[in-house]
C-alpha cells in the first residue's frame, strides 16, 4: 500500500456512478448531497435499532486506509468491484482507478464513506468496458489528512452479452432524532434499496465531523422505503450531537444530510432530606406522625415506617401510603394519621423521603398508645 499526501479543498462535486446523486464539500469539510431524491410514499417496512449503542472515545484522526478486494463480478461491459475503507476520523471519499495496463489511467466518480474509525465496505460499479478484456483496478481513499492507494487487482470481462446487474444505488434520508433525554436518543432515517441488496449505518458525534459509526445492517433488496433507527445511550447531558444515515449496495455508497439534536440539561437538585418529628394526637389506636421534608428541587414522595420492633425490621414493619412532598427547595412539614394500633403499646417510627436522586430515612423516634 502506497501513501501520498493531498489536501482536499474548495468545492468538490462527486457523482455516484449511474446514480443521480451529487455531493459538495461543506465549509467544515463534510460531504453532503445536494440532489438526493427520497420517495414521498408511506413506509412499507421498518428496521429497528436493536440494543442501545454507547459512544466510545474518539481516537486521533488520520489519513484513511484502503484495501482492494480481489473478487469482482463481470459482464461484457460492466464490473462490480469491492474493497474496504477505514476513514480514521475525517470525512473520506473513495474511488476506483482502472485500465488495461497497470498504469491504469481511468477512474470512477468519487463516493463518500463517512468519517468513522470502522473498516467499511466500499463497493464500485464500473461501466463502459470492452468485452473479453483484462483490466487492472485498485481502490483509492482520501481525506484532509492524506490519500491512500490499495493494492492492484485484475478482472476480465466476458465475451458475450451478459445482462448488467439490476437495480441502482440506494436512496437515504435522515429524519429528526427522537426520544432525546439527558443521556439517550434515537436516531432515525429512511432507506430505499432500489432493487439491490443494501446495508445502512449511522454516523454520529459532537461535531459535524461525526467520528462514531454503527455496524452495517442489511435492509434487503426491495424497492420500498424502509424506516430505520439506532438507539444511543450514555450521551453527555446538555450537548449537541450531529448524525446522518448512510447506505450502500453494489452500485455505490450514498450519504444523507447531517442533522443534530441536543440532549437535555442535567438534573438539578440533590437527594431529599427527612427529619422525623415527635408524634401527636396519640390515642388508644390512632396517632399522627410528623416530619419535615426538603425535596431539594426535585419531585419527592414521603411516607412513614412504624413497628413494635425497635429495630424496625421487615417482618413487623408497616408503612403509611406514599404522599407527595412537592419539588421545592425548603423544608416542609408533613404529617400522616395512622389507625388500627394496639392500645398501651410502644411503637417506633421514622420518616422516609425519596426522589430521583435517592432515598433517605429520618431518625427513629417512639411513642406509646393509651
Amino acid at each position: 500500500m502506497n501513501n501520498t499526501t493531498a489536501i482536499v479543498g474548495g468545492i468538490v462535486a462527486l457523482a455516484l456512478i449511474g446514480g443521480g446523486v451529487y455531493y459538495v464539500t461543506r465549509d467544515d469539510g463534510t460531504l453532503s448531497p445536494t440532489a438526493t431524491s427520497t420517495p414521498s410514499t408511506s413506509s412499507s417496512g421498518s428496521s429497528g435499532g436493536g440494543q442501545p449503542v454507547t459512544p466510545t472515545p474518539t481516537p486521533q484522526a488520520s489519513a484513511p486506509s484502503a484495501i482492494t478486494n480481489s473478487n469482482a463480478t463481470e459482464t461484457d461491459t460492466t464490473a462490480v468491484v469491492s474493497g474496504s475503507v477505514t476513514p480514521n476520523g475525517a470525512a473520506t471519499a473513495y474511488w476506483y482507478e482502472y485500465g488495461t495496463t497497470q498504469n491504469l489511467g481511468t477512474k470512477t466518480s468519487n463516493q463518500t464513506i463517512g468519517s468513522g474509525f470502522r473498516a467499511t465496505p466500499a463497493p464500485g460499479f464500473i461501466t463502459g468496458l470492452t468485452k473479453d478484456t483484462t483490466y487492472f483496478f485498485r481502490l483509492v481513499a482520501e481525506n484532509t489528512y492524506g490519500k491512500t492507494v490499495g493494492g492492484i487487482q485484475t478482472l476480465k470481462t466476458t465475451t458475450v452479452g451478459t445482462p448488467a446487474p439490476v437495480g441502482g444505488a440506494p436512496t437515504v434520508k435522515t429524519t429528526v432524532g427522537s426520544g432525546v433525554d439527558r443521556t439517550a436518543a434515537m436516531l432515525n432515517g429512511e432507506v430505499t434499496p432500489n432493487r439491490a441488496a443494501t446495508s445502512y449505518w449511522f454516523e454520529y458525534g459532537k461535531t459535524t465531523s461525526l467520528g462514531n459509526s454503527s455496524a452495517l445492517t442489511a435492509v434487503g433488496d426491495g424497492n420500498a422505503k424502509m424506516n430505520v433507527s439506532l438507539a444511543l445511550s450514555d450521551l453527555e447531558p446538555a450537548t449537541t450531537y450531529y448524525f446522518r444515515l448512510n447506505a450502500q449496495n453494489q452500485f455505490g455508497t450514498v450519504n444523507s444530510t447531517i442533522l443534530s439534536f441536543k440532549t437535555l440539561n442535567p438534573v438539578s437538585g440533590t437527594a431529599p432530606t427527612a427529619n422525623t418529628l415527635s408524634a401527636t394526637h396519640v390515642a388508644t389506636s390512632t396517632v399522627t406522625l410528623r416530619a419535615t421534608v426538603d425535596a431539594n428541587g426535585l419531585e419527592t414522595m414521603y411516607w412513614f415506617e412504624y413497628s413494635t420492633d425497635s429495630l424496625l425490621g421487615s417482618v413487623l414493619l408497616s408503612s403509611t401510603p406514599q404522599k407527595s412532598a412537592g419539588a421545592g427547595s425548603n423544608p416542609t412539614q408533613v404529617e400522616t394519621s395512622v389507625t388500627g394500633l394496639n392500645p398501651d403499646t410502644n411503637y417506633y417510627f421514622r420518616a422516609v423521603a425519596q426522589n430521583s436522586l435517592g432515598i433517605v430515612r429520618g431518625d427513629k423516634l417512639t411513642f406509646k398508645t393509651n
